[in-house]
């Protein structure tokens, strides 16, 4: 049997779909607000017999982060665990949450999947847990966390269930890491990088001009499965289909819609005046953060990273960004017909 982390999310949506279509053996854990409707509705873009598909799917109402219900699931005995699931913020409030999800949740995955003895055990991480070396062109594998440097909790997080991860492959479980970058799919048009979709489509006019890496959503499912199939084990992979501005990747977005390119220049000291006014903000309502300071300051950074070590190990080409910014749109525009 198979078990899937964060099914409700991007990765874990469309990594079930191609699940379901290779085997009906697969588990699923939700949290009770979890919208089951919305992974139907992402099988749907695909295929016409998403209901089919989904029905393959057992799914277990339980929090990673509570080791009880975590217990009850692992009662079923599983080859496989997809950890898929994590807390996403930048907001400096969200710290200790972010720690319990990530860290503690991830502890509580590798744990028992020590002691029910799984298989193989694949690890969702960042590039975010990366740090570029100076004079470095591009950051690898091989790139060490640098606790010198100022990280934002997310990262830290990140880094810290990846640590639990090696852990657990010291104590003999076998373990598979990605570090996807900005991942671009459909679905989720109101969260991470589904965001530059429904934004660039609703007429939005800024850009910077950092740089990273972007990846699709299918090469990150397909990367996954295949590390999984795999002898590889213990062992992390960059996934990252290519580095480009963030300007190019609103650009083809903006062409694809066949809309006004974002025109108008966001300076570091625009975005520095602006995160501290959605601070002030959000310290006297008490409203959620727009904008925070690692989130202002990553739109201009400048960061390259190879995915020279999955493509040799894989022999795998990555679809061009293009390619997948275009899928992504004719699914936002064929969605927004339905719902119009």
């Amino acid at each position: 049997m198979v078990l899937v982390t964060g099914g409700t999310g991007l990765v874990g949506s469309h990594l079930l779909y191609q699940l379901t279509r290779q085997r009906n053996d697969i588990v699923a854990i939700h949290r009770r607000s979890s919208d089951l409707q919305l992974v139907k509705r992402i099988f749907g873009y695909y295929t016409d017999t998403a209901d089919a598909l989904f029905a393959k799917i057992t799914w277990k109402e339980a929090d990673i982060t509570d080791i009880t219900s975590l217990q009850e699931v692992f009662l079923d005995s599983f080859k496989l665990v997809y950890h898929c699931a994590a807390m996403i913020s930048f907001d400096s409030k969200d710290y200790y949450e972010l720690r319990k999800v990530n860290i503690k949740g991830t502890a509580n995955l590798v744990n028992l999947s020590l002691e029910n003895e799984v298989e193989k055990f694949c690890f969702v991480s960042s590039i975010a847990t990366l740090d570029e070396l100076p004079g470095q062109k591009f950051v690898t594998e091989g790139n060490e966390w640098n606790a010198e440097l100022k990280h934002h909790g997310y990262a830290i997080t990140k880094y810290g269930a990846e640590m639990e991860v090696w852990r657990a492959s010291q104590e003999g479980l076998d373990v598979i890491i990605v570090n996807p970058g900005v991942i671009l799919g459909p679905g989720l048009w109101n969260t991470a990088a589904g965001k530059l979709f429904s934004s660039v489509a609703g007429g939005f006019k800024y850009y910077t001009e950092g740089i990273t890496g972007f990846v699709g959503i299918e090469d990150v499912i397909k990367s996954m499965l295949l590390l999984m199939k795999s002898t590889i084990k213990n062992e992390r992979f960059i996934l990252v289909s290519e580095n480009l501005p963030f300007r190019d990747v609103l650009d083809q977005i903006a062409d694809c819609f066949a809309v006004k390119k974002p025109s108008i220049k966001v300076s570091k000291t625009l975005t520095e005046v602006a995160w501290r006014l959605d601070s002030l903000k959000s310290l006297l309502m008490g409203s959620p953060r727009r904008l925070t300071n690692h989130t202002a300051r990553s739109g201009h950074h400048k960061n390259y990273y190879s995915s020279e070590k999955v493509i040799s190990a894989l022999d795998y080409d990555f679809q061009p960004v293009a390619v997948t910014v275009r899928n992504v749109c004719e699914i936002y525009m064929k969605e927004k017909e339905v719902t119009s």
